[in-house]
């Protein structure tokens, strides 16, 4: 999303971001206008840069020369019974809807779709909405399933990430869906790397049951244990899973070459090196991450797990190497081919840089460019 706000207002779009939490900034927007005023100024919204402390920004008198931020969040002090939590966000979202008056809306993720939808349409405005992942992971609760079942016939369009993803909805949810790329980072677009490999094993995710870190040590272990000790697993990425990652490194034995970076900056230069990439997934939309990687030109595993993603992207052998969801033994078995052949690597990778043809920025966000603008009419 923050690459798409850039692009469309590169493109002469006012754009504004509509964030549902309070929380300081994870992904940089280059263009963004949001300055703090005093709290209470005349006009102010919730809104602005969180990297010290929650700010007001005043969208009628401010900067606007950027791309605004808006906070739909409940201030603590805000904050009562779960329903009428509900209320107050259904209520201050409709007050940026006509405060905004946006030609249209798209929202990204479970509830903030269903949230979108339930307030912007019932005030006129046009939404679309984006699923990210497989929509039975998405939408895996019953109130969950029931409010998308219920608004996204709503939708003015919906964007999907997968043929596997646009076939889990029924029929006239279907009918509504797009396939449209993401958009990838500008600084993975480059010139693969020639050279001599570093000896280690990247893996860029968040750190969550669902990215199946605690397999890949298992299978790291098992892969490396007789020739090719001197390999390390690197983890990029963080999450509520990290302590017992790293317990799980040391009750594996494998601790002292086994790293967890965290959230880092210019993640394109601490991996394009690399021997291998892994994807681990139980569940994807279509990653990012393997979108990068596999720009990058690294020798990439992936699971083929649900709702095809990575299908989408990797011929098996071919310009990666599929494996089944959870499945340690096929994982060890792709390490050790990858390892052991210098050769299958280099060929795996300079393949797999033709993503580049697909998900580079200028041909992914063209495509949403054009599907917004017939949705704007």
């Amino acid at each position: 999303m923050s690459n798409l706000a850039d692009y469309f207002f590169e493109a002469g779009f006012k754009v504004t971001l509509v964030t549902t939490y309070l929380a300081p900034n994870e992904y940089e927007v280059r263009h963004a206008a949001w300055k703090p005023v005093p709290a209470g100024a005349p006009g102010a919204s919730m809104v602005a840069d969180l990297d010290e402390n929650p700010a007001w920004v005043d969208l009628t008198g401010g900067e606007k020369d950027g791309i605004q931020r808006v906070f739909s969040a409940l201030l603590r002090e805000q904050q009562k019974d779960r329903l009428t939590n509900l209320k107050l966000r259904h209520r201050i979202l409709r007050d940026i809807w006509r405060m905004l008056q946006p030609d249209v809306i798209l929202s990204f993720i479970g509830k903030n779709n269903i949230m979108a939808l339930s307030t912007a349409t019932r005030e006129g405005f046009k939404v679309v909405v984006s699923v990210r992942a497989d929509p039975d992971w998405e939408y895996n609760t019953p109130s969950l399933k029931a409010g998308m079942l219920a608004n996204f016939g709503k939708a003015a369009g919906i964007a999907v990430q997968s043929n596997g993803a646009r076939e889990k909805f029924p029929g006239y949810i279907r009918k509504k869906c797009t396939i449209l790329p993401n958009s990838m980072d500008p600084s993975f677009v480059r010139k693969r790397y020639i050279g001599e490999r570093e000896k280690k094993i990247v893996m860029v995710a968040r750190l969550h049951e669902n990215k199946n870190q605690a397999l890949v040590m298992e299978a790291f272990k098992e892969a490396t244990k007789d020739r090719f000790q001197d390999y390390r697993l690197v983890f990029y990425g963080d999450g509520p899973d990290r302590l017992k990652l790293q317990r799980r490194a040391v009750s594996l034995g494998i601790d002292s070459r086994v790293e967890f970076k965290g959230n880092v900056k210019h993640v394109a230069e601490h991996i394009e090196k690399a021997r291998i990439f892994v994807l681990a997934s139980g569940h994807e939309g279509m990653p990012n991450s393997l979108i990068e990687a596999m720009s990058l030109g690294l020798a990439c595993i992936s699971t083929d797990c649900p709702c095809g993603g990575p299908r989408d992207l990797i011929e098996d052998n071919v310009n990666g190497l599929l494996i089944p969801v959870g499945d340690t033994g096929a994982l060890t078995d792709a390490l050790i081919r990858l390892l052991e052949s210098e050769e299958l690597c280099n060929r795996l990778g300079i393949a797999a840089t033709k993503v580049q043809e697909r998900f580079a920025p200028d041909v992914a966000n063209a495509k949403w460019k054009e599907y917004l603008e017939e949705i704007i009419g």
